[in-house]
């Protein structure tokens, strides 16, 4: 059986000068396997809702599925425009931002802090981790009578779900990059004579930035999905708000509209994340395919 070798492919040589009479050196550079994708990236990443698009465009178009069941693009668009000229689109959309931006916030500050002082110290493991896991597993949809009970029925309890969902991917990613870090780095800094303050922000802090921006990915979807919940019930205005008075009515082409609203900036989120992650892990080579 042939082996198989463990070295990077070689994109190029670069020739390096010298002095005197050595012999001459030259500089591999590892292949980055960016050169060989077929496709620009925005094209290769827009065929799959576009062959989607196609899919449901053509399954209404022809008959195969009832628009009564699942109305076409162009009867959507129509929709959307009427939303748009009546002012509820704008309303919806602000408010819907307004409680994500503002239960974001609140659930970052949160899952980020604990997750410091439950990673960096140890009698804040013995302390915070236990009741994060046990608190994790609670169900937002369960949450949502008692946080009417507890907070009323007016924004907080909205925010408040919205928070709790966001402080768990938060906390638990960060935590598990700083405890991943490498000890060796750690060592090293301490044998460097690092101060505290060092060796935490220039040593454990950017080992586990990759983990903290897998949790942010995570957060950003789950305080989508928990607004869902919380805008469905006892709402007064958002997305969820006309979810639920277009069911009442029967209108299923606003139903459909407003989620696809939600999943494309659930997706903007998820792309402001990704450009964070090519500016701040920069120093980092990735596999990107083949």
């Amino acid at each position: 059986m042939a082996a198989v070798s463990s070295f990077p492919e070689i994109d190029r040589a670069e020739p390096v000068s010298h002095e005197g009479g050595h012999p001459d050196l030259v500089r591999l550079v590892p292949s980055s396997g960016r050169g060989q994708s077929r496709l620009p990236p925005g094209v290769g990443k827009a065929l799959g809702p576009a062959v989607l698009a196609f899919l449901w465009w053509s399954s209404t178009h022809f008959g195969w599925i009832s628009e009564d069941l699942l109305p076409g693009p162009h009867a959507l668009w129509i929709t959307f425009g009427e939303l748009i000229a009546s002012g509820e689109f704008a309303e919806a959309v602000s408010l819907s931002l307004y409680r994500v931006a503002t239960g974001f916030s609140f659930g970052f500050v949160i899952g980020i802090g604990l997750a410091l002082v439950s990673g960096l110290l140890r009698i804040g493991e013995d302390f915070i981790d236990a009741p994060m896991q046990m608190a994790r597993t609670l169900p937002w949809a369960g949450l949502v009578p008692l946080l009417i009970i507890w907070l009323g029925i007016d924004e907080t309890p909205k925010i408040t779900l919205v928070a709790f969902a966001v402080t768990f991917p938060l906390y638990i990613n960060t935590f598990a990059g700083i405890r991943n870090v490498d000890r060796t780095l750690v060592e090293v800094a301490k044998t460097l004579s690092f101060s505290r303050a060092a060796l935490i922000f220039q040593v454990i802090l950017p080992g586990a930035l990759p983990n903290l921006l897998v949790g942010l990915r995570y957060s950003l979807g789950s305080a989508w999905l928990a607004l869902v919940f919380a805008e469905t019930v006892n709402a007064q205005g958002g997305l969820g708000y006309l979810i639920t008075h277009a069911r009442e009515v029967y209108r299923v082409d606003i139903i459909i509209l407003c989620l696809i609203i939600y999943a494309f900036l659930g997706l903007s989120a998820d792309l402001v994340v990704r450009l964070l992650e090519r500016v701040l892990l920069r120093w980092r080579q990735n596999f990107d395919g083949v």
